[in-house]
């Protein structure tokens, strides 16, 4: 083989040594249809071996859901959905997608277009033979579909459903919409694709899906310090925070692959998996779905009976001043002290403080939760006039609920460093208790003020991590005679 000419008739192909997934990300992106390689130790043999092995390339991109083709199989909703995206205005047919399906998801889909239902289609012009005897919908849904490859006809091949996409409005959806791909609609922050980031979804403060998404990319590192690997639960604004919010702890098909789950055992047996992130590029997926606040659990996924963080949230009855709340999260500082436990502050960009308690793991669920449904109600027991440990409104009434609820198993609480789905888009920032002392409210920090807290260590780390073990029962028990 040796000497042959560069473009002769027979012509050797060039070795590439090293990551195949690199090499196959750079065929991809210069259009290839994908690379075939070789055992660079096995010999050259016609046929099939496992020897050699064929990657395609694989492309995703959002379709719009125009209806759908009836099954012949009992039990089974649909065989395919058709999908259509809007050009110049038009909905344009771009072929059915009939895999990637389970029954949950087949249900789910056939129920989400019912009400959607109309009997013409909803393109113009003649359809494909394929399409006949579909039902038609109202294009409103938007899909994400793995895709082989556009057909002269611009229609998708070898099509794989991958999840519905809550956060796309179906009239932004383009066939070229490709999830690697930065087109004039996207913009790719700290490598992640975010849709629609000029959209409003702080009106007040004039902030964008996409200003969201730079605020988590900015305090990632710092964030994940307190949220990595914690169950979640993401409060998601789709249409910011004038529209329909929601709270979601499961998370459905097409999330983000940065946005991690874990099964957990629930309180009636059954296991649920759970959302988690660990990177950076989590974080900045949830913010693509719409995310505005991510609250987290106590304890870690590697010992999830196992809290290592205690939580006191400090809730004002309307008409009480922070100062008031101030002088109870001192009063709170004091008391666990005395039980032997360090704690630090975090303003929560709502309304309160929440008094943050770092544990060692060593107690499981309902030790924590006694204890601070303990050191709460001794707390308002002893200040009736100012405290109360019940959840009744009618006692709120003038007091400050100090909520040791936070601390039940599958309970949640804001995360630091997270923003507020609230008028001002506050974000909870944790300071020291000498800060505590001089601010005069608890939603003053933003976005903006981020680079000067990251540039300083975290407060939260001030305090050292204690266990709810014997000593510090003990000292609870002293100082609720006191």
């Amino acid at each position: 083989m040796q000497g042959q000419p560069p473009r002769g008739p027979l012509r050797l192909s060039p070795v590439l040594e090293g990551s195949g997934a690199e090499a196959l990300d750079a065929i991809c992106e210069a259009g290839g249809e994908g690379i075939i390689s070789k055992r660079i130790d096995a010999p050259y043999r016609g046929g099939r071996s496992k020897s050699w092995i064929k990657a395609k390339c694989i492309r995703r991109a959002e379709f719009v859901v125009a209806g759908w083709s009836p099954s012949d199989k009992r039990g089974r909703a649909f065989s395919s959905l058709i999908l259509g995206s809007f050009e110049a205005g038009a909905l344009v047919y771009r072929g059915r997608v009939g895999s990637g399906f389970d029954g949950a998801e087949l249900d789910a889909l056939h129920a989400a277009m019912a009400p959607l239902a109309r009997k013409t289609p909803p393109f113009k012009g003649a359809l494909p033979s394929e399409a006949e005897g579909a039902r038609w919908v109202t294009p409103k849904l938007v899909v994400e579909v793995d895709y082989a490859e556009f057909t002269g006809e611009g229609r998708i091949r070898h099509g794989v459903y991958k999840g519905r996409r809550e956060d796309k409005e179906a009239e932004t959806v383009s066939a070229r919409a490709e999830a690697d791909t930065q087109t004039g609609d996207d913009r790719t922050i700290a490598g992640v694709r975010i849709s629609s980031p000029g959209r409003t979804v702080y009106p007040g403060a004039g902030l964008t899906k996409g200003a969201v998404a730079e605020h988590y990319a900015r305090v990632a590192d710092r964030m994940l310090d307190h949220v990595a690997d914690r169950p979640l639960a993401l409060l998601r604004c789709p249409q910011g925070i004038e529209g329909e919010c929601f709270f979601q702890k499961h998370a459905g098909k097409g999330f983000p692959d940065g946005i991690k789950t874990l099964p957990i055992e629930e309180k009636d047996g059954d296991t649920a998996d759970y959302m988690y992130a660990a990177t950076r590029e989590g974080l900045l997926g949830a913010a693509q779905m719409g995310t505005l606040e991510v609250h987290i659990w106590g304890a870690r996924r590697d010992r999830i009976e196992r809290p290592e963080r205690l939580v006191f949230d400090l809730d004002p009855d309307e008409g009480l001043g922070f100062d008031a709340v101030k002088r109870a999260a001192e009063e709170l500082r004091a008391g666990l002290e005395a039980c032997g436990l360090e704690a630090a502050p975090m303003v929560t960009g709502g309304k309160g403080v929440h008094v943050i308690v770092p544990l060692r793991r060593i107690s499981g669920w309902e030790t924590v939760k006694v204890f601070a449904k303990t050191f709460a109600t001794v707390l308002a027991e002893r200040h009736p006039e100012r405290y109360t440990a019940s959840i009744s409104k009618a006692k709120r009434k003038g007091r400050i609920f100090i909520d040791w609820l936070r601390n039940e198993r599958g309970a949640t609480a804001i995360a630091p460093y997270s923003l507020r789905a609230r008028p001002g888009a506050a974000v909870a920032v944790p300071v020291t208790w000498a800060e505590l002392s001089e601010l005069d409210r608890p939603d003053g920090f933003h976005v903006d003020d981020m680079d000067p807290r990251l540039a300083r260590p975290c407060p939260l780390r001030a305090a050292t991590p204690r266990g709810i073990g014997t000593e510090v029962v003990e000292a609870l028990e002293d100082w609720s005679r006191g």
